[in-house]
């Protein structure tokens, strides 16, 4: 199925919507667009802050997910960074498994690849398996 890129992101929001009440907490959401996380989840009296990604498979099996955005201006390319300080959980769907992935972005610099295949050379150290990041840290 082909989607929209805001029909993926709607689509990503949606799917951890689910997974987070499927997890045991309560969905909040933010009255704007312009909020720096996607949904609130509410669980044993803590909030979690999250954004949301829906991200494909690239064609080694990665999900990559880069801390940063960047467009075009007048004045060329710009790149606007993620402050983590206002974002708890990041959640990645990926579509290909129909999966939502969570992790702190704190504890990575600028980017995370999580890996869904076993890679060819079988190489394991260093090597984020995104089974791994099916929790809610």
């Amino acid at each position: 199925m082909k989607h929209h890129t805001k029909s993926k992101g709607d689509l990503g929001v949606l799917k951890a919507q689910v997974d987070l009440f499927e997890k045991g907490f309560m969905i909040l959401l933010p009255q704007t667009e312009h909020a720096p996380f996607d949904v609130v989840g509410y669980k044993d009296q803590n909030f979690k802050r999250v954004q949301v990604k829906y991200r494909n498979l690239n064609a080694k099996g990665i999900l990559e997910v880069r801390f940063s955005s960047s467009y075009s201006t007048s004045h060329g390319v710009m790149t606007k960074y993620v402050d983590k300080d206002e974002i708890d959980v990041y959640c990645v769907y990926c579509p290909q498994t129909d999966e939502c992935y969570y992790f702190d972005p704190k504890y990575f610099q600028n980017s995370i690849s999580l890996r869904v295949e076993m890679p060819k050379n079988n190489q394991m150290q260093n090597v984020k398996f995104a089974k791994d990041y099916r929790e809610i840290p």
